[in-house]
C-alpha cells in the first residue's frame, strides 16, 4: 500500500506542487465518496496512513448527557462502549468501513482528486508567474487550438491568443518565438499564463536588450504606444546630457532599431524624445508632420488642440487616424487636429455667433454702462445686447429710471460693443478720399495733365487751394489769362511758387 504515497510524490513532482496538497485532495475525495455512499449528514473526517497507504474515515460525535442531535451526539453510556475513557464534552470518533465504497464513489473520488490537483497546479503557476508580468520569455509553439497557440515556456504551458498576435506574423508547431507575459489568471475562460506578441511591453523589452544605454538606465523609456503589425511610437529620455537618447536607440547606421524591426516582421517604429512640456512633447509625437502651433484647452482634462498647415493635415492624422491616435496614447492627452483653414473658419463662425446670438447685457459694463442701469434693463426683460440695440429711444425711456441722458449712455455702450467686431479698415480709407494731394499726384507723375483738361469739374477743386494761397500778393488774374501751355498749368496746380518768376517776366 506504500506505493500509493509514492505515486502521490511522483505526481507532485510532475505538477510542481506540494505532496501534502495531493494527500489532502485524496482525503477530501474519500470524504465526498463516503457521504455519497452512506447518505449521511454526519461530521466525517479522513486520515491517510503513509506507511500502509490506507485511508480511514471516521464519524465524529460529541459526548453529551442529553442527546438533542442523534446524528452528531452520543450519550456517555454509548460513548463508553466505544472508548472506556470517554467523558461528557469530549469527541468520539466512530470508524466507517471504506471497503464498501462502490465504483461510482471511486469515480467521484477520482474527479475530486483531479480537480484539487488542477487547482493546486494553477495556484503554483500563479505564485511563480504573477510577479513576472511584462517579462520577455522564449517560447516554443507546441500546438494550435483554433487560431490560438499553446506555447511551452518551461515549467508550464502558456496561451498566445489570436488577438495577442501581430497581423504580420504566422507560426508553425516547433517555431521559437519571443513573447512577453501579459497576465496570469487562476480562473476564468483562459486560466494559466497568457503571453503576447502585440503588447507595447514587447517593444520596450526588445529595446532593453538591444540598447546598452537603456539597460544601464542612462536612457529611460518613458512611454510606448503600439498598433501591432503597423506602427509603434516610443518616447525615450536621456539622463546624461552627453548622450543622445534617440541616436542611442537608432544605433550606428540604424543597426539597433533595424534588428528590432526584423524581430517584429517589418513593423514601423518612431523613436521620439520625451519632454515634460506637453506642447513640446506633442510636437515631437506627431512627427513626421510639421506642427504650426499647439494650444492647451484644458490641462485638468488633458485636452489640447493642434493646428497644422493645410498640406500637413493628412500626414498629421495618418492612415485611418493612426498617427494622431498613437500620439494621443503616448501623451495620455486628448488631441484635436485642425488645419489653418478649419481654425480660421471656426473663429469666424464663433465671432458671428457671438454677434448674432446676442451677448448678455451685463457685458456692457465693460463698455461704460453702469451696473444700476444694467439691473433696470434686466428687470424690464431686456436680457441681451441684440434686444437692447433693436429698441428705440422712446421705448427705452418708458423703462422706469431711464431718461434721455441714460439713453445716450446706452447707445454709446452698444456702439462700443459692436465696434470691436468691425475690421479697422475704414480709418485708413478716409484720408485718401478727403485729401486731394494723393489724387492730384498721379495726374502729374503720369503726364496726364492733358487728360484732365476736358474735365470741367475735376480740375477746379484741385486748383482752388493754390489759387487761394496765391491771392495774397494780388496776382489772381495772371494765372488764367497768361495763356501758358497746358503742361505749365499742371505746374501751377502744384503750388504758387513756380508762378512768381513767370509774373516777373
Amino acid at each position: 500500500m506504500g506505493t500509493i504515497y509514492q505515486s502521490i510524490e511522483i505526481l507532485s513532482k510532475e505538477k510542481g506542487i506540494d505532496p501534502q496538497i495531493v494527500v489532502d485532495a485524496v482525503k477530501d475525495a474519500m470524504l465526498v465518496a463516503a457521504k455519497k455512499h452512506y447518505h449521511t449528514e454526519e461530521n466525517l473526517v479522513a486520515e491517510f496512513d503513509q506507511q500502509s497507504g490506507a485511508i480511514h474515515v471516521f464519524a465524529v460525535k460529541q459526548v453529551v448527557e442529553t442527546v438533542e442531535d442523534a446524528i452528531n451526539q452520543l450519550t456517555l453510556e454509548e460513548a463508553r462502549r466505544i472508548d472506556p475513557e470517554a467523558a461528557v464534552g469530549t469527541d468520539i470518533r466512530v470508524s466507517k468501513p471504506t471497503d464498501l465504497l462502490g465504483r461510482i464513489s471511486a469515480q467521484t473520488a477520482k474527479q475530486v482528486i483531479l480537480q484539487k490537483v488542477r487547482e493546486a497546479e494553477r495556484e503554483t503557476v500563479y505564485q511563480e508567474f504573477s510577479g513576472r508580468v511584462g517579462e520577455l520569455v522564449n517560447c516554443t509553439v507546441k500546438r494550435m487550438e483554433g487560431q490560438d497557440l499553446v506555447v511551452d515556456i518551461g515549467k508550464t504551458e502558456a496561451r498566445l491568443l489570436r488577438k495577442e498576435q501581430s497581423k504580420l506574423e504566422g507560426f508553425s508547431v516547433g517555431d521559437r518565438v519571443r513573447c512577453v507575459i501579459r497576465s496570469v489568471e487562476k480562473s476564468g475562460k483562459n486560466p494559466g499564463v497568457l503571453v503576447s506578441r502585440s503588447a507595447p511591453e514587447l517593444v520596450m523589452r526588445l529595446f532593453e536588450q538591444e540598447v546598452p544605454e537603456i539597460y544601464d538606465n542612462t536612457v529611460t523609456i518613458k512611454a510606448c504606444s503600439r498598433e501591432a503589425g503597423e506602427r509603434t511610437k516610443i518616447a525615450v529620455q536621456s539622463r546624461d546630457r552627453d548622450v543622445d537618447c534617440v541616436g542611442a536607440c537608432v544605433g550606428m547606421k540604424g543597426m539597433r532599431v533595424q534588428s528590432i524591426i526584423r524581430e517584429l516582421r517589418g513593423e514601423k517604429i518612431d523613436i521620439i524624445e520625451f519632454s515634460e512640456d506637453p506642447v513640446s512633447f506633442a510636437t515631437h509625437a506627431l512627427s513626421p508632420a510639421k506642427i504650426s502651433r499647439v494650444s492647451v484647452i484644458d490641462p485638468n482634462e488633458k485636452h489640447m488642440e493642434v493646428i497644422v498647415d493645410d498640406s500637413q493635415l493628412s500626414l498629421a492624422i495618418g492612415k485611418k487616424g493612426q498617427n494622431v491616435r498613437l500620439a494621443a496614447k503616448l501623451l495620455g492627452w486628448r488631441i484635436d487636429i485642425k488645419s489653418e483653414e478649419e481654425k480660421r473658419q471656426e473663429v469666424e463662425s464663433q465671432m458671428a455667433a457671438l454677434v448674432v446670438s446676442g451677448a448678455p447685457v451685463s457685458v456692457l459694463i465693460d463698455h461704460g454702462l453702469g451696473e444700476k442701469v444694467v439691473e433696470k434693463l434686466l428687470e424690464a426683460g431686456v436680457g441681451t445686447i441684440e434686444k437692447l440695440g433693436a429698441m428705440t429711444p422712446e421705448q427705452l425711456e418708458e423703462i422706469s429710471g431711464i431718461g434721455p441722458k441714460t439713453v445716450e449712455t446706452i447707445q454709446v455702450a452698444v456702439n462700443s460693443y459692436y465696434a470691436q467686431f468691425e475690421e479697422p479698415v475704414a480709418p485708413e480709407v478716409e484720408p485718401t478720399m478727403e485729401g486731394q494731394e494723393p489724387l492730384a499726384a498721379p495726374a502729374i507723375e503720369g503726364g496726364a495733365a492733358t487728360e484732365l483738361a476736358p474735365d470741367a469739374e475735376a480740375p477746379e477743386p484741385l486748383a482752388a487751394p493754390p489759387d487761394e494761397s496765391a491771392a495774397a500778393p494780388g496776382d489772381e488774374p495772371a494765372a488764367p489769362e497768361a495763356g501758358v501751355p497746358e503742361v505749365h498749368e499742371a505746374a501751377v496746380a502744384a503750388g504758387p511758387e513756380p508762378d512768381a518768376p513767370m509774373k516777373s517776366e
